[in-house]
């Protein structure tokens, strides 16, 4: 290593494999700059999105800001604490090496995946994960040879974070709760008009962890957990809440009032399911009519030995979360780069639960895709049963071109 190289972990590939930009400390928006930060959160969103590069102290590979920045290609190294003062004026990361050093000049080329031609035909439809419409802007202005893009995902939060909302603010009753249904309206109406012909935006709702929603508060008290992926979250947390249903409708309402029938290429999807009995509560709960697409996410262990059940309580389609289905089968926090080792996203328990979702979908007839990231994208194809369709990151689905 040469004299003044940092040597760190990269969390996040992006499409260049040396990137250079000025250190941004301010945790504001500096376009083009190389955001420094001990930690990422939800509150860094703008700073985030108008960086070229991240560099923190901590994270996992598949936290909940490491995805955002997976959707948009913009790469994140991790870094001893003790090695990040060091860091000022121009920096250059090279993810080749996973090392960042003070000065140096950025290289050119990009990294594929490495998908060979006999496996390109069998990813299927595949859906894109998305932070916002500029990233259905950047997939659909290419055409794709490895794949046709059907449908493009995105979490309710991450549009929250677009938009400078904060749902524990506005979901707390008033009129606050029809001005986050229209704000989402918005945002989601711009995706919509991003679409190409057949394409549709499947919306996970709101899945909020505490750990995330104390950064994006006002004045509201949020409480204290101490593991907050197994707290107060996603279908759970949706069932409890009396003030969702109504925005959820002003969001509804107000899409097919501006688009009308291409508002229905908008379809729901319940987070982070436990089993048959709380899906077959959501569409009542949120007063959603029969006729409302609505899907179900698999990403826990017993949602993977419902799967059957949930797909005969009404489930269109099922979409599997990979992320936090590895750090529930093998207990190793997908945020914590303590236990980084144990995060295993091909362990034979991880790839058995993916096998039986698969099955147990085909079995029921109802279509299933499968979360995967790009450097397991081949390992999933030639063990796994083929589902419908796999789930990228665009910045790795234009990888795989």
């Amino acid at each position: 290593m040469t004299r003044g190289q940092i040597q760190g972990v990269v969390l996040v590939r992006g499409a260049e494999p040396v990137v250079t930009g000025p250190c941004n400390r301010t945790e504001r928006p500096v376009a083009g700059s190389v955001l420094v930060v001990r930690s990422l959160n939800p509150a860094m969103y703008v700073a985030l999105t108008a960086a070229r590069a991240v560099v923190s102290t901590d994270g996992g590979h598949t936290g909940h800001m490491q995805s955002i920045c997976r959707a948009k290609g913009i790469p994140v190294l991790r870094v001893d604490p003790a090695d990040i003062d060091e860091l000022t004026g121009t920096i250059t990361l090279d993810l080749e090496r996973g090392t960042v050093v003070a000065g140096a000049e950025a290289g050119d080329g990009a990294a594929g995946l490495g998908l060979p031609a006999e496996l390109s035909d069998v990813l299927g439809s595949a859906c894109a994960v998305i932070a916002d419409r500029g990233d259905i802007h950047k997939l659909n202005s290419v055409r794709s040879r490895t794949a046709e893009v059907e449908s493009f995902f995105v979490r309710e939060e991450f549009l929250c974070f677009a938009a400078s909302l904060s749902p524990i603010d506005a979901l707390r009753g008033g009129a606050s709760v029809t001005a986050y249904g229209r704000a989402l309206a918005d945002q989601l109406q711009t995706c919509v008009e991003a679409l190409r012909p057949g394409q549709r935006l499947i919306l996970r709702m709101l899945d909020l962890r505490s750990n995330d929603a104390v950064h994006i508060t006002d004045d509201a008290t949020v409480p204290r957990e101490t593991n907050p992926d197994m707290g107060l979250h996603g279908t759970r947390w949706l069932l409890r809440s009396a003030s969702y249903p109504e925005a959820l409708h002003v969001m509804l309402d107000t899409l097919r009032d501006r688009l009308g029938a291409e508002a229905g290429r908008v379809h729901l999807s319940a987070p982070f399911l436990v089993d048959a009995e709380e899906f077959a509560k959501v569409r009542p709960h949120l007063g959603l009519s029969p006729e409302t697409r609505l899907s179900a996410f698999i990403e826990t262990p017993a949602a993977v030995h419902a799967t059957r059940d949930i797909c005969a309580a009404g489930a269109d389609e099922l979409f599997v979360g990979t992320k936090d289905l590895v750090q529930f089968y093998l207990a190793a926090d997908r945020s914590n780069h303590l236990v980084a080792d144990d995060y295993r996203t091909r362990h034979p328990a991880v790839l058995d639960g993916l096998r039986r979702v698969i099955e147990d979908a085909h079995h029921a007839g109802t279509p299933v895709r499968v979360y995967a990231l790009g450097a397991d994208l081949r390992h999933y194809i030639e063990r796994l049963p083929a589902p419908t369709g796999y789930m990228m990151c665009v910045s790795e689905l234009l990888r795989a071109n």
